[in-house]
């Protein structure tokens, strides 16, 4: 099953994406669905279905939602880049970025017009299905409902302005994810997931899951003991080596280019680079 969102009639829904995407039934309106996503994802979907061409796929994302960020969680990525040498820190770098950056499969990325290009960070995003509090990591992974492909599409100059990282991290429609697949589908990362983004066809970046420094639940956990997590939560888990700001020269995306990101088990995501003009176009 692949789960998105859509919008029709100024409303959202979460609805399941038929195998070819021509067609979406709807599961239920986005805050009925994150006050319990397990119940929803249970059985087949009920609601209506109607043509995907007729509805604006969204991400099934509440605007509330927390989107947290590992950073450097693949030992080859710490080593390529300006972090190399520092080691490995016990605890996950975090950041966060907000819902507004997200966007989905499909969707054009606008270069800002202050960066050479963006960067590409394929990746996995797990969903919190339940609401965790000092959690164990067991309890933590046991509370996730879903993973998606992801894209953290970078600003490079933005994000090396200060030690934060936040202003890099949260271009317009700068975070495409593809459909939730419910875990059940998935299986544990730790099994080692095929990660793979590329470039206008070329491979870039090769990589496993089960080469993550810091585990999905032992991040969760970690979080937990500090803020509650809740249903619709997201835990963004870190890019595997090959991006482009550490090649020599710098390989940036430019407009007109297509990455493509796919993740075994969750899909493939598409997304074409596009100029600063189509900026202030978006939701």
């Amino acid at each position: 099953m692949r789960i998105v969102g859509i919008r029709r009639d100024g409303a959202v829904h979460v609805a399941a994406l038929s195998p070819d995407g021509q067609q979406v039934t709807v599961i239920a309106a986005l805050d009925d669905f994150w006050t319990d996503p397990s119940a929803h994802l249970s059985g087949a979907p009920s609601g209506e279905t109607v043509p995907t061409s007729g509805v604006k796929l969204v991400p099934p994302v509440l605007p509330g939602a927390r989107v947290i960020c590992i950073g450097l969680n693949y030992l080859k990525h710490v080593a390529e880049g300006s972090y190399a040498g520092e080691g490995v820190p016990p605890y996950p770098t975090l950041f966060a970025r907000w819902s507004q950056s997200l966007t989905v499969d499909g969707a054009d990325v606008p270069v800002p017009s202050n960066e050479d290009g963006l960067d590409w960070e394929g990746e996995v995003v797990a969903y919190v299905g339940r609401t965790l509090v000092d959690a164990t990591p067991e309890e933590a992974l046991a509370g996730v409902v879903g993973y998606s492909t992801f894209n953290d599409l970078t600003s490079r100059r933005a994000q090396k302005l200060t030690s934060q990282w936040i202003l890099g991290k949260n271009g317009d429609a700068s975070g495409p994810l593809g459909p939730l697949v419910p875990a059940g589908e998935v299986g544990d990362l730790r099994d080692g997931l095929r990660v793979e983004t590329r470039v206008n066809g070329e491979v870039v970046q090769s990589g496993r899951t089960d080469e993550m420094v810091y585990t999905v639940g032992d991040t969760l956990s970690l979080i937990s003991h500090t803020l509650t997590l809740r249903p619709g939560d997201l835990l963004a888990t870190g890019t595997p080596s090959g991006v482009g700001y550490s090649r020599t020269p710098p390989w940036l995306l430019q407009p007109g280019d297509k990455v493509e990101v796919e993740v075994e088990r969750l899909g493939v995501l598409t997304n074409h680079v596009v100029d600063n003009s189509s900026r202030g176009a978006r939701r």
